[in-house]
C-alpha cells in the first residue's frame, strides 16, 4: 500500500514518532501503537494502530491479530479501572487515509444529550472538537493518557 506524498499517513508519523499525540504513546507493542485520538479532545479516547502500513484487517497476521485483541482487551481494562469508563464505541474502517487502526472511545455522561445509539457519536465528537479546546480540557485529556500508561506498566 502506499500513501499520497502530498497527504502524509498520520498513524505512520505517530508510530515513528515524527508526531506526538497528547500524552504521548500510551502502549506500545511490536506490532501496535496506542495513543490518544489527536482530533478529538475526550480523555481515553485511544487509538490503536499497527506498526506496519497495512490497510486491513484481513492483512494482520495470526501474531498480530492476537496481539491487537490482547492490547485492546488492556487497555479496555485500563480504562474502566483508571478513568472509570463504563462503556466504549470501538470502530474499524477500511475507507481511510491512514493505515489500519481501531478506534476505543468512551462514552461519558456529558454524551448523553446526542443519544446512545451509533448515530450519536458523531455529533458528541464535533461537540468536543468545538467545546472541549481548553487548557483544562487539554491537560485532561494528557492525565488521561499517563494514566493509562502508569496502568498498563503496573
Amino acid at each position: 500500500m502506499t500513501t499520497d506524498p502530498a497527504r502524509p499517513c498520520l498513524a505512520c508519523a505517530i508510530v515513528t514518532g515524527a508526531t506526538i499525540p497528547p500524552g504521548g504513546a500510551i502502549v506500545e507493542t511490536p506490532f501496535f501503537h496506542a495513543h490518544q485520538d489527536v482530533a478529538y479532545p475526550v480523555p481515553g479516547f485511544v487509538i490503536v494502530a499497527a506498526r506496519r502500513h497495512i490497510h486491513s484487517l484481513d492483512e494482520l497476521t495470526d501474531t498480530e491479530a492476537h496481539d491487537l485483541i490482547d492490547l485492546m482487551r488492556r487497555l479496555r481494562q485500563a480504562q474502566r479501572a483508571v478513568l472509570g469508563i463504563d462503556y466504549v464505541y470501538y470502530f474499524y474502517n477500511e475507507d481511510t487515509t491512514h493505515h489500519f487502526h481501531a478506534w476505543m472511545i468512551p462514552r461519558y455522561p456529558w454524551m448523553q444529550e446526542f443519544g446512545r445509539a451509533i448515530e450519536s457519536v458523531r455529533p458528541a465528537l464535533h461537540y468536543a472538537q468545538q467545546h472541549h479546546t481548553t487548557p483544562a480540557h487539554q491537560a485532561a485529556v494528557e492525565h488521561a493518557a499517563e494514566q493509562l500508561r502508569a496502568a498498563l506498566q503496573s
